[in-house]
């Protein structure tokens, strides 16, 4: 492997989760006899990670700077190879608006939605989407900004609390059902579908806290659920990888309502692998380690923009 960079911390909202995930890889990689380093780039500068000469490079950070082609696309430039998805794949996965968008080209399910903005009528959101719905920020992930609106009079506040993160902001019909999550591996027609796990919060609340420090939420690996919707679930899960052209590893969540229809929600490029996190629970149901986890994923570093210079 050589010298490896475990690239951790970052400067967006999931800066406190992605410092947990990069120790726990850090760890991990070094237990198995890994030469790896912590690298936060939101404290150290790109000059700093070029001169540190490492080979290739496990990224842990989520969200703004880390998961949406930033740093993949300063990767490439510097020729260092590192883990998951293209500067390409990572911004679309990332922007929730332009993903739906591609999965409804491909005839993939999810749920309606509209986009709003300061000049939307609020009020009139409710009488498409039906209530409850969801409001959230396109652009960031582990549930910041997001909030459940049961009424009319809730919408100007929710949307003032997605606006804080982004100009845009999406606002998605609600799926009463069961929460799902698909971890993927591979590229292309090479890429596989770990075991589904159900998600089961208090309240149905898998919130931020619930998510990453909460002992109450419950999973599920694999989840009960018939063969035939097993199989379904995954291989929706499958093509709406391949649909954004994701690659290394990723995560998709999904809604199972009462009719057995399934429903895509969001596509994570670079996942959480703290101890609460959800890919090395779904490795273990098929006898992979978490170091073992990290190993597979680190082989299959690369850079993913070709050209001659680089070829040759």
């Amino acid at each position: 492997m050589g010298r490896v960079g475990v690239l951790y911390g970052g400067r967006s909202a999931e800066r406190e989760v992605s410092l947990m995930s990069g120790a726990g890889v850090h760890e991990a990689l070094r237990s198995v006899g890994v030469d790896a380093h912590l690298f936060d780039t939101g404290t150290q500068s790109f000059a700093a990670l070029e001169a540190a000469g490492f080979d290739r490079v496990f990224i842990a950070l989520h969200g703004r700077y880390g998961e949406d082609g930033t740093i993949q696309g300063a990767l490439e430039v510097l020729g260092i190879p590192y883990t998951g998805s293209g500067p390409a794949a990572s911004a679309i996965a990332m922007d929730k608006i332009m993903t739906k968008r591609i999965w409804l080209q491909h005839g993939l399910p999810t749920p309606d939605f509209a986009i709003l903005d300061a000049q939307t009528e609020l009020r009139r959101v409710p009488d498409s989407l039906g209530l409850p719905l969801i409001i959230k920020p396109p652009h960031e992930g582990s549930t910041v900004g997001i909030t459940k609106v049961r009424g009319y009079s809730d919408m100007k506040q929710a949307y003032e609390e997605a606006a804080r993160f982004d100009s845009e902001v999406l606002a998605e019909q609600f799926i009463t059902g069961r929460e799902l999550t698909v971890a993927l591996l591979g590229a292309g027609a090479n890429a596989r579908a770990l075991p589904v796990i159900e998600i089961v919060a208090p309240d149905g609340n898998y919130d931020y806290e619930h998510k990453y420090f909460s002992d109450d939420t419950q999973y599920f690996c694999p989840a009960d659920l018939p063969e035939a919707v097993e199989q379904e679930v995954r291989r929706i899960s499958v093509e709406a990888y391949r649909a954004l052209g994701c690659e290394g590893w990723g995560r998709a969540d999904l809604m199972l309502d009462a009719e057995q229809r399934v429903w895509l929600l969001e596509m994570n490029t670079s996942p959480g692998m703290t101890g609460h996190s959800l890919v090395p629970k779904a490795a273990q149901a098929v006898g992979m380690s978490y170091p073992e986890l990290c190993v597979a994923i680190l082989s299959d570093a690369s850079c993913k923009v070709r050209s001659p210079a680089r070829n040759s």
